[in-house]
């Protein structure tokens, strides 16, 4: 796939909308970008870490219980 797009002058640019849904990029994905020694570069969507998922399904009123008692019949 081929896409262009056009930097401003304040060095940012817009990523194509083929190419953000064909990666799954959603606002505030973190990009790395590589520059190779002929002048390529390469971009790569950064995957999550555990990190970023901490807390998603904190419940406030919810009971703490072990795995122990989890595994209980």
């Amino acid at each position: 796939m081929l896409a262009q797009t056009t930097m401003t002058s304040k060095g940012q640019t817009t990523i194509p909308k083929e190419i953000r849904d064909r990666l799954g990029l959603q606002p505030q994905d973190k990009l790395n970008f590589s520059l190779l020694s002929d002048g390529t570069v390469i971009m790569r969507a950064k995957k999550g870490s555990i990190k970023s998922v901490y807390g998603m399904l904190h419940q406030a009123d919810r009971l703490v219980i072990s795995i122990e008692e989890m595994q209980r019949p």
